[in-house]
């Protein structure tokens, strides 16, 4: 990938907050919602907090496989086939109350996302970690690369995010 597709995916993964969630159904049919996430460092691990009253919650504890879209947002350009995208398909994992790293998981969600405090306090709700294993990017029409986990590490990490 060249330095400017490098920067998109590391800046669209960065910098937005709402991404679609694709889960599968009890049945195996597919189900997509939204969740807001908080990336962290290394971009490859990013946090979830859900309610488990959610469907999408209910499917992701039983079937953990997922993939979750982000997109630049649309300006109205002539063709939104042009923005730039990435599908991060990975597994998610219960951050318990109890694990060494809750606390800073938590902080690290907060800091992006301040106004679900309360969220915290509310007994339905879970933290999740969903540990990114590849990633799909799709800088605009043509430009399209598969990259690994361990490459977006090294990416961001070199990138100080």
């Amino acid at each position: 990938m060249d330095t400017d597709d490098v920067e998109h995916l590391c800046g669209l993964i960065h910098e937005q907050r709402w991404a679609a969630l694709a889960t599968a159904q009890d049945d195996g049919s597919p189900f997509v919602s939204f969740v807001a996430y908080a990336p962290e460092p290394g971009l490859t691990s990013l946090l979830l907090l859900v309610s488990r009253l959610a469907a999408h919650t209910g499917y992701m504890l039983a079937r953990p496989r997922v993939a979750l879209g982000i997109s630049a947002p649309d300006e109205r350009r002539d063709d939104p086939q042009t923005l730039p995208r990435v599908t991060l398909e990975g597994v998610v994992e219960v951050v318990a109350h109890e694990a060494p790293d809750y606390a800073q998981a938590r902080a690290c969600y907060l800091a992006r996302l301040p106004a679900a405090e309360q969220l915290f306090g509310f007994a339905d709700f879970s933290l999740l970690r969903l540990r990114a294993e590849s990633l799909r990017y799709v800088g605009g029409f043509g430009r399209a690369r598969t990259v690994s986990a361990a490459r977006l590490r090294q990416w961001a990490e070199t990138r100080g995010l």
